[in-house]
């Protein structure tokens, strides 16, 4: 539980700054790597999507492991430190919120506020005028409220370091080979379809706690609920619709709109009742940042309880 309060506390405060050798980009570069390696002797499908996600996991974790053995040589405080630094290197909270405040603060600049979008969204930016960047900047914020947050926190507690690695692993794979393109449509599988199954539950555990800020902020928790049941199937995602929803929900707005990729306008609906407003301002995006930063403490106190639990 020691590690689990400090690793939030050093992610809360410090953040988590960009440098060469973060774990998660060498993650990223050791699954170039092999998938490299596959590629070349054949193995592009199915089959070696699941060994890829394999061998990417085993080094992880080995490579964990053996630093952490010869840590223990030296002093046994240096393997607490370790993993103090690996735990809060691969939660991402504070990152979040100040991504979401950056692009809050440039949204008089509209070009330099989509050029930051880029950061938080793989759709085109171009098209976007203010309430398109607002929007989009929320339905980022709400999923990775899940992804980024609530999964990596509650597997460090439920599985210790190991299946906090487990989890930015499976997650790094899905954003580098979850795609249905051409290349990974098969390769990719067992990362996208892992990524899918380890985010289910915390998807709508996220709805519930969306509704309690909500209701805490006095903004609209009832709503979240209902809207986040109405609406979550709009996304193709089986996860992200669902806070993304809640989150329209609770601040009685609507979110997705028109959304353009490699130059095709590929949605045109909307989350949320017809009547809400869409013509989003700075105002629902600092709503947002509050009752996704609120999220923070009870999803962390619901961590403490499960490995209290355990």
């Amino acid at each position: 539980m020691t590690l689990i309060i400090a690793a939030c506390l050093l992610d809360v405060v410090l953040g988590d700054p960009a440098y060469r050798l973060h774990p998660v980009r060498l993650i990223g570069d050791l699954s170039t790597a092999i998938e490299r390696q596959l590629f070349a002797r054949g193995w592009n499908q199915r089959s070696g999507g699941v060994l890829h996600l394999l061998l990417v996991l085993t080094v992880a974790l080995t490579v964990w492991l053996g630093i952490r053995a010869s840590l223990s040589l030296v002093h046994p405080h240096l393997v607490f430190i370790w993993d103090l630094y690996l735990a809060a290197s691969l939660l991402c909270l504070r990152d979040l919120i100040v991504q979401g405040k950056r692009i809050l603060s440039l949204l008089d600049d509209l070009p330099a506020a989509r050029q930051q979008l880029k950061q938080l969204v793989g759709r085109d930016t171009a098209p976007l005028q203010q309430d398109g960047i607002v929007r989009a900047t929320m339905e980022s914020l709400a999923e990775n409220l899940t992804d980024g947050v609530l999964t990596p926190l509650w597997a460090l507690c439920l599985f210790g370091l190991p299946g906090l690695i487990v989890v930015k692993v499976i997650s790094t794979l899905d954003a580098m080979v979850g795609y249905q393109n051409e290349r990974y449509q098969r390769f990719g599988w067992a990362a996208a379809r892992c990524d899918d199954w380890m985010h289910w539950l915390p998807a709508r555990i996220s709805v519930v706690m969306i509704a309690m800020v909500a209701a805490w902020q006095r903004l609209h928790p009832l709503l979240a609920l209902r809207t986040a049941w109405r609406y979550h199937a709009l996304l193709p995602s089986p996860n992200s619709g669902w806070s993304e929803a809640a989150l329209a929900g609770a601040l009685r707005v609507r979110l997705l709109g028109p959304v353009w990729r490699d130059g095709q306008l590929i949605n045109e609906r909307f989350i949320g009742e017809p009547e809400w407003p869409a013509q989003l301002t700075a105002v629902e995006l600092r709503q947002a940042l509050w009752l996704i930063l609120g999220c923070y403490p009870v999803a962390l106190m619901i961590g403490l309880v499960l490995a209290n639990s355990l």
